[in-house]
């Protein structure tokens, strides 16, 4: 009679069945850990990609203030340089002025002093061209005229020669005697300050 050994058979299929079950376990736990570590990089990754957006933000938040700040710093020196602009043409406005107002005081004064006895004037102005003056007036003194021009060119302040552009005698009555009316024309032009002399080299004693 045949004898089969049940039993030993169904431990093998026990020891089979067991391996595959820890094998699955083995697995099941591998696939979790992969899906855990997988689930903390992507978390850390989206942590780290959070906090440089973040700093980005700021850094362009902090640009942009930079940016205005640097705007209006900008817009204040063109306000300066517009006002430094304007206020140096003021000076050279200032000084053109002053030069034009010392030279009339020099010519009317130097004008003055020319003027020889019984000799005044009753006219001054400027000839159409804007060059020279034209000098109006009336003595009783017949050499009145030519001691006046010679007294303005002796002056240094006006250019040689002057001219005499017209005369004419008047009879008056009372006082009897006659009046000379006469015209000059004259170039105002001062005299160029001297330069300074060069001092001289000193010499070690």
């Amino acid at each position: 009679m045949i004898r089969i050994n049940l039993l030993a058979v169904e431990r093998k299929a026990g020891k089979k069945a067991g391996a595959a079950f820890q094998t699955g376990q083995k697995l099941t736990v591998a696939c979790s850990a992969i899906l855990i570590v997988s689930a903390l990089l992507v978390g850390w990754r989206y942590w780290t990609l959070q906090r440089e957006s973040a700093d980005l933000d700021k850094s362009i938040a902090e640009a942009q203030q930079e940016t205005t700040r640097l705007h209006s710093i900008i817009l204040q020196v063109q306000q300066f340089e517009q006002q430094k602009a304007q206020l140096q043409q003021r000076v050279v406005l200032i000084e053109q002025l002053r030069k034009s107002q010392i030279g009339p005081v020099h010519m009317l004064d130097e004008i003055s002093r020319a003027l020889p006895p019984m000799l005044w004037l009753t006219e001054l102005k400027q000839d159409a061209a804007g060059e020279a003056v034209v000098i109006d007036g009336r003595t009783t003194v017949q050499t009145g005229v030519s001691d006046f021009v010679a007294n303005l060119e002796a002056s240094g302040y006006f250019k040689k020669s002057i001219d005499i552009v017209n005369t004419t005698t008047e009879t008056m009555p009372t006082p009897p005697g006659e009046l000379l009316k006469f015209s000059i024309r004259a170039q105002f032009a001062p005299p160029e300050a001297p330069a300074k002399p060069a001092e001289a080299p000193k010499t070690k004693g």
